[in-house]
C-alpha cells in the first residue's frame, strides 16, 4: 500500500471479514499515515488516531463525508509518534475538540519537547496540539455507545495504549501487534527495555483472546492466533540480535522519510539524519567502527535490496507498495 492510498472498513459495506459494530469506520491508511478509527455517536464523531500531518487535510474531509455534518467532537491517541497524531492540530482547530492521550507522554507535550515527543529524534514533523484528558491503563472509555478499556501496549513506545471492547472481543491494538509484525521497538536503541514491554503487550492480547483486532497500520484481521505467533517469532529474532533491531529501525526511519520527498540525492538522506537523535544512538551503540554516512549508505542499499528503494546514480527514490521488511 502506498502513502496516499485509502481503504474504508465499515459496518455498512457488508464485508464479512471486518464485522464491524454499526457506527464504526476504519480508514486503513498508507504506511506514512496510521488507520484512524472513526465512531459516530449521536450528533457527534470521535476518532482514535490521526495520521501523519501531510494527510491531516484528506483525513478531515473523509470526517466530513462520513459525518454529514455532525462535528468531530473528540481525538484519542494511542500514542504520539507522528504518523498517529499529525492531524491532531488541523481538527482540532475545526472547532471544540477533546484530545485524549497517554498520561505519560502529558508533560512532554505541554512544553512542546520534541525531543522527548521523538519528533526531533526521527527526524519528522508534527504540528503541535494540546490535551484536556490524558489516558491510563485500566481506564473505562465511551467509543460508539460502546465501552471500550484502555490497557498498556508498551514496547514500539513506552506510553502507548490499546483500547479493547469485552463484549465484542474487539482490540485496537495500535502498533503492538499488526497482522504480520508490530511496531520498530524503539527504546531499545537507547538502552530502555522494549524487548521486555513488547513481550508483555503481545502476552496481554493472546490472554485476551480477541475475535478482531484493528491494528495501528494494515487491514483490520480475525486470525489472530497466527499473527501472535509470527510476531514472537519476530520478537525473538530481534532480542537475539540488538543490532539487527537497531538496523530495522533505521530502515524504518528511512523508508517513511523516503515516503514523504519521494527520491532525494544521498548527500541529503545523510543530511537530514545527521539532525536525528535516533540515528546517531545507533551508530553509537551498533556501529561506531564505521562512519555515520557509511551506515547511512548501507541502509539504503539493504532497502534497495529489499525492493523498498530504488538506486538512480546517486539519487535514491521510494519504491511504492513497499515497507521497511
Amino acid at each position: 500500500m502506498d502513502a496516499t492510498s485509502l481503504t474504508v472498513a465499515s459496518s455498512a459495506m457488508g464485508a464479512p471479514r471486518v464485522d464491524l459494530p454499526t457506527g464504526v469506520h476504519v480508514l486503513e491508511r498508507g504506511w506514512l499515515s496510521s488507520n484512524s478509527v472513526l465512531f459516530e455517536e449521536g450528533d457527534r464523531l470521535s476518532v482514535v488516531d490521526t495520521g501523519y500531518i501531510s494527510h491531516a487535510r484528506q483525513l478531515a474531509g473523509l470526517i466530513d463525508r462520513i459525518g454529514r455534518g455532525r462535528p468531530l467532537a473528540r481525538i484519542v491517541n494511542t500514542h504520539l509518534h507522528s504518523d498517529h497524531v499529525g492531524g491532531n492540530a488541523l481538527l482540532a482547530r475545526r472547532g471544540a475538540v477533546s484530545i485524549q492521550i497517554p498520561g505519560g507522554d502529558a508533560d512532554a507535550v505541554r512544553a512542546w519537547d520534541v525531543e522527548r515527543l521523538s519528533y526531533r529524534a526521527t527526524g519528522q514533523r508534527c504540528a503541535r496540539f494540546g490535551f484536556d484528558r490524558v489516558l491510563r491503563a485500566g481506564d473505562a472509555l465511551e467509543l460508539g455507545g460502546l465501552a471500550w478499556r484502555v490497557l498498556a501496549g508498551a514496547g514500539h513506545d513506552p506510553h502507548m495504549v490499546m483500547l479493547y471492547q469485552s463484549e465484542r472481543r474487539i482490540l485496537i491494538s495500535a502498533d503492538a501487534l499488526w497482522e504480520d509484525g508490530f511496531g520498530a521497538i524503539f527504546p531499545e536503541i537507547e538502552g530502555q527495555p522494549g524487548f521486555a514491554q513488547q513481550r508483555v503487550s503481545l502476552d496481554l492480547i493472546a490472554g485476551l483472546q480477541p475475535a478482531l483486532v484493528i491494528p495501528g497500520h494494515g487491514k483490520p484481521f480475525r486470525q489472530v492466533d497466527a499473527a501472535l505467533q509470527r510476531a514472537d517469532r519476530r520478537l525473538d529474532a530481534l532480542q537475539s540480535s540488538p543490532q539487527r533491531n537497531a538496523r530495522h529501525i533505521l530502515k524504518v526511519l528511512v523508508k517513511f522519510w523516503l515516503l514523504q520527498v519521494r527520491q532525494a540525492p544521498l548527500p541529503r538522506l545523510i543530511e537530514h539524519f545527521g539532525r536525528a537523535r535516533y540515528a546517531h544512538a545507533v551508530h553509537q551503540r551498533h556501529f561506531a567502527q564505521r562512519s555515520f554516512a557509511h551506515m547511512l549508505e548501507q541502509t539504503a542499499r539493504e532497502l534497495c535490496a529489499a525492493g523498498a528503494a530504488a538506486l538512480d546514480g546517486v539519487h535514491i527514490r521510494n519504491v511504492q507498495g513497499s515497507d521497511a521488511e
